[in-house]
């Protein structure tokens, strides 16, 4: 699903109603439907429930009055709209849309059963006092300023998302995109509505892909035809590119171990075996054949212990701190000799020179697809400028924003600031498939092609995650080689959806990594189920 700014979604507007004689006065009675629609689903029925709209003076607030007369029409029992200037500033659609609002006031006043009421309420700097606008309100609609901020609001606007943000125990839901907020930009560039449910039409915007602001998206078709989509290199995750990702990379009937992927993990050193432990399971959960953890000798001996049965272990040579040494090199090439993948880096450590010698030197001399993690990222921080990827010898690289920071040379704050850009010019730049990980994982491919992905939960965030999802993506990865970029985005997809899975049984306070990999296989079948 193509992510768009604000002018290529206004120029997509354009060309429906222009081309395509579809009214906007359609589109917005579709929108507001849509709304009402997705806050059935999440809430259930809105029936006696008090809502408070919030809405400006252009076509997000004319949103926002469909949104009133259709929750009105099914029987919430109090309507209240609050509406950011007067109704003679208002025109167009809008405008009829808050005039039937202010119609269907005066006819409910007019009525001796007034069990449900509908309420339209102009404010202005001069007639707005910081009252509590929402007391005893279920849900808090905000339409206020939709796609067209480029700056911080101030004044009233800002006072009034503090309102909004107060009552954070009301569901709030957002009109195509958090007050506040920037269309073009993933970051929050001022005060902003922190909303539960973000209802986008069309398409995803730029910033729909704030997780922390937007809450759970839901995005709603209107009506305008796919064909006017414009070429764009930002795309969404859609569970159905996953599901036919698996369809297609599912098992022949005649598949055996050997043909369905070897591993070779690169990882662990003494005290740090959990997370070869980990990326190791993952890896078998994923569906590949067969995987083994080459180690320091030290740490092999508990790694046995540790790892699941079906795995194999294989000691390398040791520093005094019971790292891989540059030593091992040679071994190590001969064990990744003949295997479908290899990933280096969970728990490797990265402090003892000699490791990271081994490290640079060991992928340098790859002879096949390798994802790197960790203390393998950071062995090879700053990123050598002569290091590169290709189509036939793939480097997959799973950052955080540290990780990032460190292999680029820029700040932690830089890289939260623009994850899109720096993720695709690395990407482009080093010819490497680039994951960067975070609330709403970005991953970008060596074409300059940036995917988000939807999935993931806070309760992710915790030791060993992305232990977890480098297994994930190089077990997908051996089964498929020949689809490198879409085993990556399947990887990512699933290792959040298993994430979300294990959060919604267990909480995300109490989530560790352990039963991120528990839930692969769930993951998996539910959507699988989908195709």
């Amino acid at each position: 699903m193509k992510i768009l700014t604000a002018q290529q979604m206004r120029e997509m507007d354009r060309l429906t109603v222009e081309q395509c004689g579809i009214p906007y006065a359609t589109l917005m009675e579709t929108a507001g439907a849509k709304v009402v629609e997705a806050i059935i689903e999440e809430y259930g029925s809105v029936e006696d429930k008090s809502v408070s709209i919030y809405c400006g003076k252009g076509n997000n607030g004319g949103d926002g009055a469909v949104i009133a007369r259709l929750l009105w029409l099914k029987k919430a029992w109090h309507v209240e709209v609050f509406l950011y200037g007067s109704l003679a500033e208002i025109k167009g659609e809008a405008r009829t849309n808050f005039e039937i609002i202010r119609k269907l006031q005066e006819l409910n006043l007019a009525q001796e059963d007034r069990s449900q009421t509908i309420q339209l309420t102009e404010i202005s700097e001069l007639s707005y006092e910081s009252e509590d606008y929402n007391s005893g309100s279920d849900f808090i609609i905000d339409a206020l300023l939709g796609t067209g901020i480029t700056r911080p609001v101030e004044g009233l606007f800002a006072r009034t998302i503090d309102v909004i943000n107060f009552h954070d125990h009301i569901p709030t839901i957002a009109v195509d995109l958090p007050s506040g907020m920037s269309s073009d930009s993933e970051q929050i560039i001022g005060p902003c509505v922190t909303a539960n449910l973000t209802v986008s039409f069309t398409a995803p915007k730029i910033g729909n892909i704030n997780s922390a602001a937007n809450g759970k998206l839901v995005i709603a078709p209107i009506g305008t035809p796919d064909f006017f989509l414009p070429e764009t290199q930002l795309e969404l995750i859609e569970e159905s590119r996953i599901a036919q990702y698996l369809q297609d990379s599912q098992r022949k009937p005649d598949a055996h171990k050997g043909s369905v992927g070897n591993v070779l993990l690169i990882a662990g050193s003494r005290g740090k075996t959990g997370a070869a432990a980990l990326s190791s399971e993952a890896i078998l959960r994923a569906g590949a054949g067969l995987v083994t953890i080459a180690t320091s000798t030290s740490a092999q001996a508990l790694l046995v212990t540790q790892a699941r049965p079906e795995v194999m272990t294989e000691s390398l040579a040791e520093t005094e701190s019971g790292a891989i040494s540059e030593t091992a090199l040679e071994a190590a090439l001969q064990l990744a000799s003949g295997r479908t993948v290899i990933a280096i880096g969970p728990g490797l450590s990265s402090s003892d020179e000699s490791t990271r010698k081994f490290v640079l030197e060991f992928i340098r001399r790859r002879t096949g697809p390798i994802v790197i993690d960790a203390d393998g990222l950071n062995a090879l921080a700053p990123w050598p400028e002569d290091l590169t990827g290709s189509e036939e010898l793939p480097i997959i690289i799973t950052p955080h924003p540290g990780e990032m920071a460190r292999l680029t040379g820029k700040t932690n704050s830089e890289i939260v600031a623009d994850r899109i850009g720096i993720a695709r010019e690395f990407a482009t730049k080093n010819h490497v498939i680039t994951v960067l990980k975070g609330s709403r994982t970005i991953i970008a491919a060596p074409g300059g092609e940036v995917f988000v992905n939807p999935t993931g939960n806070a309760g992710m965030a915790t030791a060993g995650s992305g232990d977890v999802l480098t297994g994930l993506i190089s077990g997908l990865l051996a089964q498929s080689p020949h689809k490198v970029v879409a085993s990556v985005i399947a990887g990512v997809y699933l290792h959040g959806l298993a994430g979300d899975i294990a959060a919604s049984k267990l909480g995300m306070r109490s989530l560790i990594a352990s039963d991120i990999t528990n839930h692969i296989s769930e993951a998996i079948t539910m959507v699988e189920r989908e195709q």
